[in-house]
């Protein structure tokens, strides 16, 4: 008794992987159950923030739409229409991200038609960043004027 051998013989292999539609960004709904503050002028926590945004978009594998990587590294430029589209995709969500956990007037500040998430995110670095020596020099001052005195306790002081 002879096996057909349509049987036996397995389908053919691609040789690369089926793509997947699949994108461990597209899920998160809520940024702000991940990035538990919001970025704002007045309470300035930009070192704190974009650190937490880093870790998230690296989680996310979405840095890359944040902030260009090493020389050698870069990713190969969407060809498909279908890798085109999940890269407009993927960074409208960064872009999204960076909008919903900025205070309303910082994103009044950066906004702007048919930006990335690149374009906003230097944006706001450069609002932080540029006037370091001036935020250094108010902040030394605050600093020289607190006293323990006026917290509640040694630890309120220390923060």
């Amino acid at each position: 008794m002879s096996i057909p051998t349509d049987v036996v013989t397995p389908p053919p292999q691609s040789s690369s992987p089926p793509k997947n539609p699949f994108h461990p960004a597209l899920p998160v709904t809520n940024i702000k159950n991940h990035i538990l503050i919001v970025l704002e002028m007045e309470n300035v926590q930009f070192g704190t923030w974009v650190e937490l945004f880093k870790i998230h978009a690296r989680s996310h594998k979405v840095l890359h739409h944040i902030i260009p990587p090493a020389p050698g590294k870069e990713k190969k430029t969407p060809e498909t229409d279908d890798e085109q589209g999940l890269w407009a995709t993927l960074d409208a969500t960064a872009l999204q991200w960076i909008y919903s956990t900025i205070s309303g007037d910082l994103l009044a500040t950066i906004i702007e038609p048919e930006s990335t998430a690149m374009e906003a995110w230097n944006r706001l670095t450069n609002i932080f960043q540029d006037n370091e020596n001036a935020r250094a020099v108010t902040l030394e001052q605050e600093f020289s004027s607190v006293r323990m005195e006026d917290f509640p306790t040694a630890s309120a002081y220390c923060q």
